[in-house]
């Protein structure tokens, strides 16, 4: 659905503030950072908390299919497809142990032709995800 030049999709998850989840700037589609949440849903795939609401473990391949398919939701509600993802900034809470595993993925969901990628740590995200990801598409 589309509102002006926002984006807002009904199958991703609801934005955790006051954003769309893309934005539309000529023949570019920019989407607002994307997590693994699920829509409707309060808990988060892999992650697993404790009685404080603190992360104790989580896995991060469910985090990274969850997302892609958030990811997928947004770029088709916006009128533009996964093959026109030109460019992924990933912010991932712990490069150290979940690198190889993004790389892993990556290749399998970019067999060909992979857009252009920055693949950065930070210290935590808004919400306990271990990878958010911000994506640039081209729009027909």
């Amino acid at each position: 659905m589309m509102t002006n030049d926002s984006i807002l999709s009904p199958r991703a998850p609801k934005a955790v503030g006051a954003f769309p989840h893309a934005r539309r700037a000529g023949s570019l589609l920019f989407c607002s950072g994307i997590g693994p949440r699920r829509r409707d849903e309060e808990a988060i795939p892999g992650v697993v908390l404790d009685t404080a609401g603190r992360v104790t473990s989580y896995d991060f391949a469910i985090q990274v299919h969850t997302v892609f398919a958030n990811v997928r939701s947004v770029v088709e509600d916006a009128g533009s497809s996964w093959e026109q993802i030109v460019d992924v900034t990933a912010f991932l809470t712990d490069i150290e142990d979940d690198f190889a595993t993004w790389n892993q993925l990556w290749q399998a969901y970019f067999p060909t032709n992979a857009p252009a990628r920055t693949t950065v740590e930070v210290t935590r995200l808004p919400t306990p995800i271990a990878i958010e990801l911000k994506v640039i598409a081209t729009l027909p």
